[in-house]
């Protein structure tokens, strides 16, 4: 399977020194691992100025699209998708925080419904959890499937040695990433998932082409069909969850007329 690093880490330190741990855990599980990294250290990707060109005309014309799109091809291309960085201050570094604002377009375009992502963070001593789960949330709003966490204290600077109980941790969740990744089945979204995605379907409505502030949305939800299902058809939804998101896209499309986003053309 082909795994996608992306690393969030200035230097290869505490948390590199887990990424490898995880990277050899994996290879032991499957023999047929291949492993791309991207470091975004030296992507040299500018902050996001929100000039808003993504969400009005479409993420290729952000002014660092070139920088953008081979991560986001390279996300589409990976079967599973590892997050690496260090906890800084309990949240993400400036590295990685750049990436989620880049991708921030996507959460109203979610398209990433087939994949999974290992997410990894080490820290000194606490925060490390927080963190893993910031990123798992905007993770699963852009639409991953699951994200397995695997948050360390290393209680190091740059001289952690990973213990044996966080040998033992990396070991089962790289297991379970695996296996999830080998058995290609997908879990129904949780009503936490749901309520974003039919929030942002119902609200598009007022943003299509022909109404004064038409952009991108509305293009993307008919385009692909999503304005029609309550979830990505690939994704098993129960009749009460279809039910539950067809709530919220009523809601959405209802707020759709009071709550139209502006911006200056």
């Amino acid at each position: 399977m082909k795994y996608l690093i992306i690393n969030g880490s200035a230097h290869n330190g505490n948390t590199y020194k887990l990424q490898e741990l995880a990277k050899q855990e994996l290879a032991e599980l499957d023999a047929r691992a291949e492993f791309q990294e991207i470091r975004l250290r030296d992507c040299s990707l500018p902050f996001c100025l929100g000039c808003s060109l993504c969400f009005r005309k479409g993420h290729s014309y952000c002014p660092h699209n070139t920088i953008i799109q081979p991560i986001i091809d390279g996300i589409e291309q990976s079967d599973g998708v590892i997050f690496s960085f260090p906890t800084y201050n309990m949240q993400l570094p400036a590295l990685m925080k750049n990436l989620v604002d880049h991708f921030c377009f996507i959460q109203h375009r979610p398209r990433y419904f087939t994949k999974l992502a290992l997410i990894l963070t080490t820290t000194g001593a606490v925060g490390a959890k927080n963190a893993a789960e910031y990123l798992a949330g905007a993770a699963r709003s852009w639409g991953f499937n699951r994200c397995y966490l695997l948050p360390v204290a290393a209680v190091s600077w740059n001289d952690y040695k990973p213990t044996n109980q966080h040998r033992k941790q990396t070991n089962k969740i790289a297991k379970q990433f695996y296996e999830a990744l080998a058995g290609k089945k997908l879990r129904s979204p949780t009503l936490g998932t749901l309520i974003p995605f039919n929030l942002f379907r119902g609200m598009s409505y007022a943003y299509k082409p022909g109404t004064e502030y038409a952009y991108q949305d509305g293009v993307f939800w008919e385009e692909t069909g999503l304005i029609h299902r309550a979830y990505a058809p690939q994704i098993p939804l129960p009749i009460h969850k279809q039910l539950f998101g067809n709530l919220f896209f009523l809601l959405g499309k209802k707020m759709s007329k009071s709550m139209i986003v502006t911006y200056k053309k």
